[in-house]
């Protein structure tokens, strides 16, 4: 079916919209996935916060432009997805790669991080980047570190003495019981 011009036009403007919105992309070959196959992504995707986008690749390299991802725009060839992330650099990475785990037809072609074009061999490293939860919470604690240091360090005189006048304290109390 041919797309009327106003009907391209929306295309290009809603990826865009979506690209500049975004911090990650990758692009993957869904050739060979049955309908089923493809809803089970979709709602996968759903899940995990992904927009997931099936685009001619003409119209991708025009929604591309002046965006982060115009950096992939030399690998668009034959049938492709297009998934985003918005909140998390590595979701897409990991939504996908846990894909082709039961679907071997599936095949990712490139990713995007910023405006860092990766080949798809850096699927499994880009995948297992931290959550932004597990990054706040590796954050606080590296943050957290040197001030719970200083705090023993500095408790850590009072505490020597209160063990050494505890030693003495209950020193004394048995010289007293063996005395008697």
């Amino acid at each position: 079916m041919a797309l009327s011009f106003q009907d391209k036009q929306a295309i290009v403007a809603e990826v865009e919209q979506i690209a500049e919105g975004a911090i990650s992309l990758v692009v993957a070959d869904y050739r060979g996935l049955s309908v089923g196959q493809m809803t089970q992504l979709r709602q996968q995707a759903r899940e995990a916060q992904v927009s997931l986008q099936v685009v001619r690749n003409t119209l991708a390299k025009r929604a591309f432009k002046g965006t982060n991802f115009e950096c992939v725009e030399d690998i668009l060839e034959g049938p492709s997805i297009f998934g985003f992330a918005k909140n998390e650099p590595s979701a897409v990475a990991r939504l996908f790669r846990d894909f082709i785990k039961k679907n071997k037809k599936f095949e990712v072609k490139a990713l995007a991080v910023g405006d860092q074009y990766y080949d798809a061999s850096h699927l499994e490293s880009i995948a297992s980047l931290p959550t932004r939860d597990e990054a706040f919470s590796l954050l606080a604690g590296t943050l957290m570190a040197p001030m719970t240091k200083l705090a023993r360090t500095l408790a850590e005189p009072h505490t020597s003495l209160a063990r050494a006048l505890n030693a003495v304290h209950e020193s004394r109390a048995n010289q007293t019981a063996n005395a008697e």
